[in-house]
């Protein structure tokens, strides 16, 4: 394919992405000069694509409204990576409508694919292997998740049907700013209109959703994603733990991610250590203790534990354990333990 029918072609793919776009943009995208985009337009109106020229300030290219797209065409790495996608999202353990409709497409692709290109992917998915079992989600019903997407976007208010942890419905307003997937769940973050308090619902626990007529303004502040976060890390759990730890705030979070704790910096001048390294107090909360201790120890960092006593007395008990184990004699006798792995 010669290099200026390419151009035309990648032309009409950004014009089917939808809105109107500058003839400075387009130039860009292309590498080419302004006047060589409206030569590429011409060739595009030569064979019958309904292209409009927009005037004014903002104007540019746009296709007709309602016009029929082609039929979709990817190049090889397009078409690889689809694919790819596809295939990870199979593994990831989707619900058994989703699967069918990732095999389906999976297949429909895979036979209008060239055959040296389908033969690349044969021998790529059967080289993947996976670090981690599939886990089992419910997943959003479709509707579901389209509608709450497009009360997102346009910014309307949107009614759904919710069922929550235990088993307890209602029904409610929620002014949706973002959908969020997060470890293989999807969320919805908003604003519940009822209460007038930001709540994250579960989508797959959504029954029904309907949007509703009128608008918001989102606010302004941490992104839906963050929001979520936070969320999760002051929910209403059980136990408040306060903690205060000294080091950087990459070593807590590999250990204390953003969706179990809180961190605030408490003196930034008392610092001391490696570079970056001082107070945070870490707070979270959690409908059980027992797996802190463990957690605490892997940090290998100091820490204070302001509350609760019961974490102090699990931490005790952990230390006294790997003391004990520490100080036990060598048994010589007892053949040393050795997992099943690799040997040389």
């Amino acid at each position: 394919m010669s290099r200026p029918t390419s151009r035309v072609l990648t032309l009409l793919e950004l014009l089917q992405s939808g809105g109107t776009r500058t003839t400075a943009e387009l130039a860009d995208r292309l590498g080419v000069e302004g006047r060589t985009v409206r030569r590429y337009v011409d060739q595009l109106i030569d064979l019958d694509v309904p292209v409009e020229s927009v005037r004014g300030r903002y104007g540019g290219y746009r296709l007709a409204p309602g016009y029929r797209l082609p039929p979709l065409m990817f190049s090889d790495d397009e078409a690889l990576a689809v694919l790819l996608g596809l295939v990870a999202g199979r593994r990831a353990g989707p619900a058994t409508a989703q699967q069918t409709a990732n095999e389906t497409a999976s297949a429909k692709i895979r036979r209008v694919l060239p055959r040296h290109l389908a033969r690349r992917l044969d021998t790529l998915r059967e080289s993947l292997d996976f670090t981690e079992a599939p886990r089992e989600f419910p997943a959003p019903d479709t509707g579901v998740l389209l509608t709450v997407a497009d009360a997102v976007r346009h910014r309307r208010p949107v009614a759904i049907r919710y069922t929550d942890r235990d088993g307890r419905r209602s029904e409610r307003t929620l002014h949706a700013y973002g959908i969020v997937a997060h470890a293989g769940r999807w969320y919805v973050t908003g604003r519940d209109a009822g209460l007038g308090e930001d709540r994250t619902f579960r989508l797959d626990r959504v029954a029904d959703a309907r949007t509703l007529p009128g608008s918001f303004e989102a606010p302004e502040g941490p992104a839906p994603a963050q929001r979520l976060l936070s969320a999760f890390a002051t929910a209403e759990y059980r136990h408040a733990v306060s903690l205060r730890v000294h080091g950087t705030v990459e070593q807590i979070r590999a250990r204390l991610p953003a969706g179990v704790a809180t961190l605030e910096e408490i003196d930034p001048a008392a610092g001391g250590g490696g570079a970056g390294e001082r107070w945070l107090r870490v707070e979270l909360r959690a409908e059980r203790l027992d797996w802190l201790p463990p957690v605490l120890a892997a940090l290998d960092r100091p820490f204070v534990i302001d509350r609760p006593d019961e974490l102090r007395g699990l931490v005790t008990a952990l230390a006294d354990r790997l003391a004990a184990s520490a100080g036990r004699p060598d048994h010589r006798s007892d053949p040393p333990y050795a997992p099943d792995g690799p040997t040389s």
